[in-house]
């Protein structure tokens, strides 16, 4: 509890003081730095795949990092609003609400135990816009410990209530995925749609890419692409591990219940404790 407490403290500040273009993709290496420790610590089997993963998650977040885009100088919260507030911006939201209403009350009630992407549509969209609040509280808490206090202005304070608003619908939807879905598919297709929709955001919202030329544009979207390769590659020969782990004791103890895996690899698509136990 208190190594998350200390990440995701750290976490709110990097999007202080860099752009969330870099911020977002390099939360990768958190799968990288759990891979090794539960290799080390819990003597988990990292299959040659992983290692693969995880090698092609550093090579992008190296890419990434040498060509992000510098941040921005922003001098009050009342500018970050101004970007906020901006038409381009505000279209950007409007569609995301819009997408989000009718995912709520169309297709969860339909599709969300059958299709991941519905529960996960939710969270990636509200999700990016979690970040542009998560940036903004952060860049006027910067200011206000720098000196210029920001607390004065309604607009810290009306970026804290969409923060906090976000991380509730976030954290509530996410769990109903978790809750449905194995995690090891949720995780990485949560990664890819959460990335790239904040990416899109800040983009929109922060015009990080009106300070660079093409070249190092594409440059970072090969390095992103590069750290979806290796996210997917980590995930999916981790879930084959434990699709084979599985499927072992299951032949020794005699079980042959196999609802809820894929025929042709052995891997779960639905949460474990989603599935009812046979009956004795």
């Amino acid at each position: 509890m208190i190594t998350m407490v200390v990440g995701e403290t750290a976490n709110f500040a990097a999007y202080a003081f860099a752009p969330a273009i870099l911020v977002t993709p390099l939360g990768a290496l958190s799968i990288i730095i759990s891979a090794v420790l539960a290799r080390i610590i819990l003597k988990e089997r990292l299959h040659i795949f992983g290692v693969v993963g995880c090698l092609l998650c550093v090579v992008g977040s190296t890419t990434i990092v040498l060509h992000a885009p510098a941040e921005r100088e922003i001098e009050s919260v009342t500018e970050v609003w101004n970007l906020a507030t901006e038409p381009g911006f505000l279209c950007y939201v409007l569609l995301v609400m819009v997408a989000v209403f009718i995912l709520i009350f169309h297709f969860i009630p339909l599709y969300g135990q059958t299709h991941i992407l519905v529960y996960i549509g939710v969270c990636s969209l509200v999700g990016s816009l979690l970040v542009m609040g998560v940036k903004a509280l952060g860049i006027a808490l910067k200011l206000t410990l720098s000196g210029m206090n920001q607390l004065v202005y309604p607009q810290t304070w009306a970026f804290t209530l969409i923060v906090a608003g976000c991380v509730v619908m976030q954290i509530n939807y996410l769990n109903k995925a978790l809750d449905t879905f194995n995690t090891a598919v949720v995780s990485p297709i949560y990664y890819v749609m959460f990335t790239s929709l904040t990416i899109l955001a800040s983009v929109i919202m922060f015009k990080d890419w009106d300070r660079q030329n093409p070249t190092q544009i594409v440059t970072e979207m090969c390095g992103f692409v590069t750290i979806l390769s290796g996210t997917f590659l980590l995930h999916r020969t981790k879930d084959l591990s434990d699709s084979l782990s599985t499927s072992m004791s299951m032949k020794l103890s005699k079980h042959d219940e196999q609802n809820g895996f894929d025929d042709a690899e052995g891997i779960p698509l639905r949460s474990q404790d989603s599935l009812r136990p046979p009956m004795q």
